[in-house]
C-alpha cells in the first residue's frame, strides 16, 4: 500500500555555494546523470517534475507526481538547501521525500543507500572534478548479473584486491582502457567507486535490491565518446557474467 517516505543528509564540502549549485542544476552529468531544469520557480524539471523554489545559490526544491517511468512512486520530492561554511565552503542539507506504492522496504532501502553513494559521488566531483564538463555513460548488467553476488563478481574480474579499502590507489583493469592506477573511493556490499585523474567509474550492486550490476562512468577527458565507452563496458559486463 502506498507509504510516505523521508531519507535526509547533512554534509559540509570545500566549495563554494555557487559551485554546489552548478553541480546540481547544470553539471549533473559529472555525478550523477545529465539532467536540465527550466531555470525558475515553476520551471521544469527532470522526469516531468516542476520546481518548487529555485533560489540560486541557496535552495532547489525539485517535485515530481506520478513520475515518468517511475511505477513504484506517485510523488518524489528533492530538496537541496545550501549555505556557506563559516571560514570557507559549504554546508548542504538535502532530503529526498515521497510516496511509495509497492515493495515499500525494499524500495526505501534501495533510495537510502543509494543517497550515500551519490552524495558521495557529488563530494568527489566538487573535490576533484568541479567545473569541468563529464560525458556520461551508463549501462546494465546481463540477468546473471543479479545473483547474490554479482558485484564480489564485478569486483575480481577488475582486479580489486579483496582488502582494499576507501581511500587505498589500486590497479585495475578497466573496460577499452586496460591495466590502470585509480583510488578506491568508495567500497562497500553494494557500491564500488573508483577514480582517476580523467574519470570517476561506479559500480551499483542493485543485485542486492531485486534488479542487475549496472556501470556508470563520469569521463571528464576532453572528447571523450559516451556511445563507446557506453560500448566497453556492455561488453565487459556481458564478458564477466557469461
Amino acid at each position: 500500500m502506498p507509504k510516505e517516505f523521508e531519507i535526509v543528509r547533512e554534509f559540509e564540502v570545500d566549495a563554494t555555494p555557487a559551485q554546489v549549485w552548478d553541480a546540481i542544476t547544470t553539471g549533473t552529468g559529472g555525478w550523477l546523470w545529465p539532467m536540465e531544469y527550466e531555470p525558475k520557480e515553476g520551471g521544469a524539471a527532470p522526469f516531468g517534475g516542476v520546481l518548487v523554489a529555485w533560489d540560486p545559490p541557496h535552495r532547489l526544491i525539485g517535485r515530481t507526481e506520478d513520475a515518468e517511468g517511475v511505477s513504484v512512486q506517485t510523488l518524489n520530492q528533492l530538496d537541496h538547501h545550501i549555505e556557506p561554511r563559516e571560514g570557507g565552503g559549504s554546508w548542504v542539507r538535502y532530503v529526498h521525500s515521497g510516496i511509495l506504492v509497492e515493495d515499500w522496504d525494499n524500495q526505501y532501502d534501495g533510495a537510502d543507500k543509494h543517497t550515500d553513494f551519490y552524495l558521495h559521488t557529488l563530494r568527489q566531483y566538487l573535490t576533484h572534478f568541479t567545473g569541468r564538463t563529464a560525458t556520461f555513460a551508463t549501462t546494465d548488467g546481463p540477468e546473471a548479473s543479479g545473483a547474490p553476488d554479482a558485484l564480489v563478481t564485478a569486483a575480481r574480474a577488475l582486479g580489486l584486491p579483496a582488502g582494499a579499502q576507501a581511500g587505498d590507489t589500486v590497479r585495475v583493469d578497466l573496460a577499452g582502457t586496460g591495466p590502470t592506477e585509480a583510488v578506491l573511493d568508495f567500497r562497500n556490499a553494494y557500491f564500488i567507486g573508483l577514480r582517476t585523474d580523467r574519470a570517476m567509474y561506479r559500480f551499483f550492486g542493485r543485485n542486492h535490491f531485486g534488479a542487475t550490476v549496472g556501470v556508470s562512468v563520469h569521463d571528464f577527458a576532453p572528447g571523450a565518446d559516451a556511445e563507446r565507452i557506453g560500448a566497453d563496458w556492455s561488453g565487459w559486463l556481458t564478458g564477466v557474467y557469461a
